[in-house]
């Protein structure tokens, strides 16, 4: 298996948020968990308003289908709610796994 592709994406919660976008963050878990492309799949907090998903994809198929998947899809309905900024969502190249 090679990874070599990925995604990451950086959430702004608005004030007062922050945990409810952490809850949103662990129900995706099970989401990501479905997607037969994603390789793996972090969500991560930075900061009480700071919050991540770290996921990685063995082709761009994978990366494709997760982008259109169901996560994004959930993300839009709780993020005008949740989130003080667009998600910013960068694909990255990645360059040595362990």
């Amino acid at each position: 298996m090679t990874i070599d592709r990925g995604i990451l994406a950086l959430l702004e919660a608005k004030p007062g948020k922050g945990e409810e976008l952490a809850a949103f963050l662990e129900q995706g878990r099970a989401l990501a968990a479905e997607e037969q492309g994603t390789v793996t799949w972090y969500a991560f907090k930075v900061s009480d308003t700071t919050y991540g998903i770290f996921d990685t994809f063995e082709n761009e198929e994978g990366r494709q289908a997760h982008l259109t998947g169901a996560i994004p899809q959930a993300l839009g309905k709780v993020g005008p709610e949740l989130l003080a900024t667009d998600p910013d969502i960068r694909p990255v190249d990645v360059i040595a796994v362990k």
